[in-house]
């Protein structure tokens, strides 16, 4: 039954074919066999139980939680040894709401340490395997919820996005990653990684299950003031994939395989991927051009995202000390005891980036990195904007090609193709709505493309998602281990 959509999953509810008791007990089972092929989960809940069936679509249905959203009376770890016994006293908005629709949280995924990797092998339970080929990434953060909803554990599951970490893994794990825009979902309860990029969001099979499920967990918070009203807006409702005249534009210097040097094999399949789905979107109607972006702010991306991201963490994180919650520390003084709980809490690269962040904001260095990071994204998201003004959305591939091995030189990226693999962060640079789905295969391993809007344009790129997904055969499609 997993491996069937929200609205069919509804469907056999309504009819009496199933009962929420079965499809939640048949969640937990596959979890349980996931787990011991992927390692996705931090907890399972095994006493989860069915819920009521109503006309609301998710009633009933069994969904995985990110373990970086806060849920009361379960433990929610972050994936971080200084998380690692807390278990919160409320519950994060976004499951808040899911859960007055009335679907059934069955499992906490794993991720990358409070979700600054991009891997999904940084977090303290080890590392997640992509359902497709146990030797490769889920990319990450979200790479637990990746890995569960690709090998179809539920159809959905929630995500959190600072850089790509929904829509990179969505990308590699063959399914749909959606990031809305900025404040569209409240981040009340959403453990803070960085505040002016994190996005709360959502990995589903199909367009149409990611678009119920961020209808769901949307709306003003008046715990988050950056949250908007979007009662107007009805992402499910209004799917439409008669997307004749929409505007497209994709990004000359990141996808011309003419400006690499080197162009590893697997990233040029890639990138004459991307150029059938080109002409899929042209098929539909679309107009379809290329434009140019100056090379040096395309280059200035990850550098941008690195002392931004790093800086808020650092101070998003000075509250884990020992002393409000996780393990105690050991030592004679406060300043001992809190040290020996950093220090031993948190993973190499946790520390390397406060490391980072604590620099970058020092008194001396504000003007030349912190500063300097900040007039950058502006100019970067200008530069989009300005775009913004004469096309529907951007579309562009999902990294350098299909999921790194998990061991391998391929970990390091060519430095000439880290605009391409980084290109991501600029939706959450500008807060733009952004979602990926599947376009294909590299390798006999899914990868995907993306496409981006100006912020508030949310259903205008689902609908162009929509139109593509109903063109391609990537729909609702449940990973095949290849190997």
């Amino acid at each position: 039954m997993m491996d069937k959509t929200i609205i069919e999953l509804h469907e056999l509810l309504k009819e009496g074919k199933t009962t929420s008791d079965e499809l939640v007990k048949e969640s937990i089972k596959k979890s349980h066999e996931i787990q011991e092929k992927c390692n996705a989960f931090e907890t399972i809940l095994d006493d989860a139980k069915g819920k009521e069936v109503t006309d609301d679509l998710l009633s009933g249905i069994p969904f995985g939680i990110k373990d970086n959203y806060s849920t009361k009376g379960i433990l929610s770890t972050g994936s971080s040894n200084t998380l690692k016994d807390y278990v919160p006293f409320f519950t994060a908005t976004a499951i808040e709401n899911l859960i007055k629709h009335g679907c059934v949280p069955v499992n906490k995924t794993c991720m990358d340490e409070f979700g600054m990797g991009g891997t999904g092998t940084t977090g303290h339970t080890g590392v997640q395997k992509n359902p497709w080929d146990t030797t490769r990434q889920c990319a990450g953060s979200s790479s637990g919820s990746a890995a569960a909803v690709a090998a179809g554990v539920y159809p959905f599951a929630t995500g959190s996005d600072t850089g790509d970490s929904i829509r990179k893994p969505a990308a590699f794990c063959g399914i749909v990653g959606y990031k809305p825009t900025y404040g569209m979902i409240s981040r009340y309860g959403l453990f803070a990684f960085a505040s002016s990029l994190d996005h709360c969001g959502v990995l589903a099979r199909t367009v149409e299950d990611a678009a119920i499920a961020v209808d769901a967990m949307k709306g003003k918070d008046p715990k988050d003031m950056t949250t908007w009203d979007s009662s107007s807006i009805n992402l499910y409702k209004d799917l439409n994939s008669d997307v004749k005249g929409k505007k497209l534009f994709y990004i000359k210097e990141l996808v011309d395989k003419s400006n690499y040097k080197n162009l590893p094999k697997e990233t040029e399949e890639h990138l004459d991927n991307f150029m059938k789905t080109l002409e899929v979107a042209k098929e539909l109607g679309m107009q379809v051009d290329e434009v140019s972006i100056d090379q040096k702010l395309l280059n200035a991306i990850a550098s941008v995202y690195v002392v931004l991201s790093c800086a808020e963490a650092t101070s998003n994180m000075s509250n884990l000390t020992g002393f409000s919650f996780g393990p105690r520390g050991e030592g004679e003084t406060f300043q001992e005891i809190m040290k020996d709980h950093r220090t031993k809490g948190f993973s190499s690269l946790i520390k390397r980036r406060f490391v980072i962040g604590s620099y970058v904001l020092q008194t001396v260095n504000q003007e030349r990195y912190f500063k300097n990071a900040q007039r950058a994204r502006r100019l970067i998201v200008d530069a989009i904007k300005e775009q913004f003004k004469k096309y529907d959305g951007m579309i562009l591939p999902v990294g350098i090609g299909p999921a790194k091995k998990l061991v391998s030189d391929e970990m390091v990226t060519d430095d000439e193709l880290t605009a391409l693999d980084e290109h991501l962060q600029i939706g959450n640079f500008g807060g733009f709505p952004s979602i990926t789905i599947p376009d294909g295969f590299v390798s006999n391993l899914p990868v995907g493309v993306n496409i981006t809007g100006n912020c508030y344009n949310d259903q205008t790129v689902l609908n162009i998602a929509y139109a593509l997904q109903e063109k391609m055969s990537y729909k609702n499609q449940i990973a095949k281990e290849v190997k």
